[in-house]
């Protein structure tokens, strides 16, 4: 079926009307969405403004146009993660972080629970951020001088917009996310013909040592398919159990990493002549004194771009909402929903008045890589060791009795490989190596002769993780699989 008929949905999930779901089980007799549906959330989900910019803000790294280029290409494979990472929810029926109490037991998940969440909350910071920065240029082309008094009331104004979608939910989400494909298509398409004309790939005389390239690396990796895996099984839980797991993550990756690629590689285009859109204090600011593109449709793509920085938040702010649920919080999901949009309005506010967009992000994009490597590396090896399966109704217990309660509610295997895989990282992080250098060893031995190490960290963060789970936790994982394996079995699920 290419369309789906609205009415066919089940009542619990129709656009435009507040899901009823949190990470609660989601019955099978409810499952609607296919691998199409998933990946065409996922495009209208790249195909935005933000990548834009991040491949502009990969121009101020020092690299050349060649160097961008590569980087984009070989970065974005890693949307292959992002759909490895949502192959469980249609065997599960829940979110990430109630599958991930099979891994690190529901106490000890609650500490995952905690990092994803407030990184939730930092990438929806950043779309108000940049949604409060696009509102004042518009206003500064239209002629107005706002001042502070101007960000205090578009930040207000947005943190109440960005709400709407994730507190009606998902089936909302999806149909708005692919209702705004076409029109950022046609206009980036558009910014592409006025952007040509003026692109040089000689910007840098030349091209970066490898040090750089290896940051720049990390900084394409975590913004493109490993900073969205915590989030996967969020939009794949209406999946029916029998859906085709190459199919998932064949929709995923063509959804995502293909537009993201054309995206950063636009934004990078743009970063060759107008350089200052990835070094600015607000991204957007270059757009108002520049001869290359239109001042009409300067207008008219930063409109959209507003809309569409929504959209992408109310997916942060959808998954922020059941993480919260995954905590521990009692509470249902939409008012978890607008409990995040309180929170994450408060950041804003400090953030807008206290730091550029630009050192914001990398500084977030380097907190983000010291637990979501390790994580991600636990959380496959731990699934890949089950045979791929759980227990469904076992993932939504939290007592003592239940099959994933393990010692306390903690699996330590899985929170000692955590921890090690997040020094690992630390290690390897170009941004610690003014830390001691035995918090930074490899940067401190990789370093250029201006002082510049090159980072590892995603890739230490993620190996490191998992061989160490793999070795402390193979005895005891094994052991529960085939308790599961008995479990299933005696519900009719097949092997």
């Amino acid at each position: 079926m290419a369309t789906i008929v609205e009415e066919a949905l089940p009542a619990t999930d129709q656009a435009f009307r507040i899901e009823t779901h949190g990470i609660d089980y989601v019955p099978a007799a409810e499952r609607w969405a296919r691998p199409r549906d998933v990946g065409a959330m996922w495009a209208g989900a790249s195909i935005q403004i933000e990548y834009f910019i991040y491949g502009a803000v990969l121009m101020t790294f020092g690299l050349n146009f060649a160097q961008a280029l590569s980087l984009i290409l070989i970065g974005n494979l890693s949307y292959f993660l992002l759909g490895l990472a949502s192959l469980q929810a249609p065997q599960t029926g829940t979110t990430v972080f109630a599958t991930n109490r099979a891994g690190f037991g529901p106490n000890g998940s609650r500490l995952i629970s905690l990092f994803n969440w407030l990184t939730q909350i930092g990438f929806e910071v950043e779309g108000l951020i940049l949604i409060v920065g696009a509102a004042l240029v518009l206003q500064a082309k239209a002629g107005f001088a706002g001042g502070d008094a101007a960000k205090v009331i578009f930040l207000l104004i947005a943190v109440v917009i960005q709400g709407v979608l994730p507190f009606l939910g998902h089936a909302t989400i999806l149909k708005t996310l692919r209702a705004l494909v076409v029109p950022f298509v046609i206009l980036f398409a558009i910014l592409l013909g006025f952007a040509i004309p003026h692109a040089t790939t000689h910007g840098v005389a030349h091209p970066a040592d490898w040090q750089t390239y290896m940051e720049g690396l990390a900084f394409v990796i975590v913004l493109s398919g490993l900073g969205w895996t915590e989030n996967g099984n969020d939009y794949t839980r209406y999946c029916p159990p029998e859906t085709s797991k190459a199919g998932i993550v064949g929709w995923v990756f063509l959804g995502t990493a293909v537009p993201e690629i054309l995206i950063m590689l636009l934004g990078a285009t743009v970063g060759t002549f107008l350089g200052n859109v990835g070094s600015s204090a607000n991204a957007f600011k270059p757009f108002i004194h520049q001869s290359f593109i239109p001042a009409w449709f300067v207008d008219v793509f930063l409109i959209f771009s507003i809309l569409q920085l929504f959209a992408i938040n109310s997916l942060d702010l959808y998954s922020s909402g059941v993480t919260l649920q995954a905590l521990g919080a009692k509470i249902k999901r939409d008012w978890a929903v607008v409990i995040d949009c309180i929170l994450a309005g408060a950041v804003a506010m400090t953030a807008i008045f206290n730091t550029s967009f630009n050192t914001y992000l990398k500084d977030f994009v380097d907190l983000v890589i010291v637990w979501i490597a390790p994580w991600f590396g636990i959380f496959i090896v731990d699934w890949w060791m089950r045979r791929r399966r759980y227990v469904p109704a076992e993932l939504q217990r939290t007592d003592r009795g239940g099959l994933y309660y393990r010692s306390g509610g903690v699996f330590w295997p899985a929170i000692i490989a955590q921890l090690v895989g997040m020094f690992a990282a630390v290690e390897a992080l170009a941004a610690t190596f003014h830390l001691p250098h035995w918090l930074n060893l490899v940067t401190y031995h990789t370093a250029d002769k201006y002082g510049f190490g090159a980072d590892f960290s995603v890739f230490l963060g993620v190996g490191v993780a998992a061989l160490v789970y793999l070795a402390l936790g193979w005895r005891g994982v094994r052991s529960q699989a085939d308790v599961q394996d008995s479990m299933l079995a005696a519900l009719g699920e097949p092997s």
